[in-house]
């Protein structure tokens, strides 16, 4: 995955040391984000938070949007190694995309499902109006859905997937089945009705 520079940052001068851990104070303005959503967050919030003055927001930060789009692209980046080390750990097509669901059902409940998927959000928030948000969710959806199509095509390889199914059309289905499970679980469904939910969608595939 090719490593995404920061130009919302400002630059600090020679020698000047940062006064605070950047994805540390990232981490938390995601929470802020996630759970309040881009307009609702306040700069009094995101600063309480991250646990940094307003001068110190403003020595690092643009303004509120630039938080948001390096918190964006942290919490891809998190999302990325964890769906990497997790996926890995299977052999087969299906055990990985098994894990894939797995995952989406445990990141859908309780506190982590109430605050919801930030690029869930950030497409029905932002996109329509921001077109450089809309690029980067759509291009966050779309390296989901090829992630999806390798698997469901490395399954149909080694014969734990149906090679009778159209792997494409799968790969959309169940693109749409995960962002649907971030969706649902702010409602506060529980986590035996997301796991039955993924395993319909897992006997979709044999």
């Amino acid at each position: 995955m090719k490593t995404q520079t920061r130009p919302s940052i400002k630059p600090r001068g020679p020698g000047r040391p940062r006064e605070f851990d950047m994805d540390a104070a990232l981490d938390a303005a995601l929470i802020v984000f996630r759970e309040r959503g881009y307009h609702a967050a306040s700069l009094g919030e995101l600063g309480s938070a991250m646990k940094l003055t307003a001068g110190s927001i403003y020595k690092a930060f643009a303004d509120k949007r630039a938080i948001f789009l390096d918190a964006f692209a942290r919490y891809i980046a998190l999302r990325e190694s964890r769906l990497a080390t997790l996926l890995g750990d299977q052999r087969s097509g299906f055990g990985k995309l098994q894990a894939l669901l797995d995952d989406y059902v445990e990141q859908s409940c309780g506190v982590e499902g109430r605050r919801g998927c930030l690029v869930v959000g950030s497409a029905t928030e932002l996109a329509t109006f921001d077109a450089e948000m809309a690029g980067r969710v759509t291009a966050a959806l779309d390296r989901n859905e090829a992630r999806l199509l390798e698997l469901i095509r490395l399954g149909q390889a080694d014969g734990s997937i149906s090679a009778g199914l159209d792997a494409d059309a799968t790969a959309l289905t169940l693109l749409c089945l995960l962002q649907g499970l971030r969706v649902v679980g702010k409602t506060r469904r529980s986590r035996a009705e997301m796991k039955a939910a993924a395993g319909q969608a897992l006997r979709l595939l044999t």
